[in-house]
């Protein structure tokens, strides 16, 4: 960066100083000025391009890790199973006496042996079935495996919503009509007012279809809040439209089919869900994004949940 002869052509700083003697040596370090400031740009962008590069690989490794952790809990778990449920080999018998032909046993000898042996067996038996009950309690344990939580199993999508009525049960309640990019809108259950109808926002739409006092509710309408007197929908970036995907650069993957009641990873998830002090959404710090179209934002409040 301090070698500036290169810069440009000896040729042209002898134009320049025949064009103006007095003036040349500061118009020549003006033009090496400004051409210093262009590389040092140049080289700024390729180092974030890079930077966002390597978040992404980042990401992506990270969900490998975790893939090949829950694959090696599995494995461990099936030969842990395996080696439970399988007889053990009966154990070596040493006999020190020698060996009598069974036609030479007096008859006593005979009705004891022929005695002693059923009892044996059936012990035996016992022994062998007992291990068994014992196996899958102990293989049921070996198998548990905490699931991967974060964002990512999370299926957020941009919806407009297209009507608003009152809930026919409870006045307190509304249903919305919302386009999140399918055949058929779906229907949402909320607090919201009926003046939301023609708005646009985001929507999780993996939770599992519900009835909310006698009308089934199939996704939740995400909001920003800082009581439950101050609501207002988290808007997705200007250019939107239904179905659009928003995801998180540093929590790629696809998220989940739909999400289990047991194992509460909307309830684990949510308490990360922020509005932060310009007004973004993020989890952990990491804005929420529709690709190639901006960060989605509340419209006035700022350091807030979203819920």
């Amino acid at each position: 960066m301090d070698d500036t002869s290169n810069l440009f052509p000896p040729s042209l700083a002898a134009a320049v100083r025949k064009l103006d003697p007095d003036d040349s040596e500061q118009i020549l370090e003006y033009f090496k000025t400004h051409a210093l400031l262009s590389r040092e740009k140049a080289l700024l962008q390729a180092s974030v391009r890079e930077q966002k590069k390597l978040l992404v690989e980042n990401g992506k490794l990270k969900k490998d890790i975790e893939q090949l952790k829950v694959q090696l809990q599995d494995k461990k778990g099936r030969r842990t199973a395996k080696a439970l449920l399988s007889p053990a080999p009966p154990p070596p018998t040493v006999n020190t006496a020698p060996a009598t032909p069974v036609n030479q046993l007096s008859p006593a000898a005979g009705a004891t042996a022929a005695a002693r042996a059923p009892h044996s067996s059936t012990s035996q038996g016992r022994r062998r079935r007992g291990e068994r009950k014992a196996g899958p309690t102990t293989v049921a344990l070996s198998l548990g495996a905490e699931p991967r939580i974060d964002v990512s199993r999370l299926d957020l999508r941009v919806g407009r919503i297209l009507g608003v009525r009152r809930h026919p049960l409870v006045e307190s309640m509304s249903v919305q009509e919302v386009d999140v990019g399918e055949n058929a809108p779906r229907m949402v259950v909320s607090k919201l007012s009926e003046k939301t109808q023609g708005g646009f926002a985001v929507l999780l739409c993996n939770v599992k279809a519900c009835k909310l006092k006698g009308v089934v509710s199939q996704a939740r309408i995400l909001c920003c809040s800082t009581s439950d007197d101050c609501i207002e929908l988290l808007a997705p970036p200007t250019g939107s439209a239904p179905g659009d995907r928003v995801t998180f650069l540093n929590h790629p993957g696809e998220p989940d089919r739909e999400l289990q009641s047991k194992q509460r990873v909307w309830e684990r998830v949510q308490p990360d869900l922020q509005v932060d002090c310009r007004g973004v959404a993020n989890y952990k710090g990491c804005g929420f994004e529709v690709k190639g179209k901006g960060l989605c934002r509340a419209p006035t409040l700022v350091n807030c949940t979203i819920k």
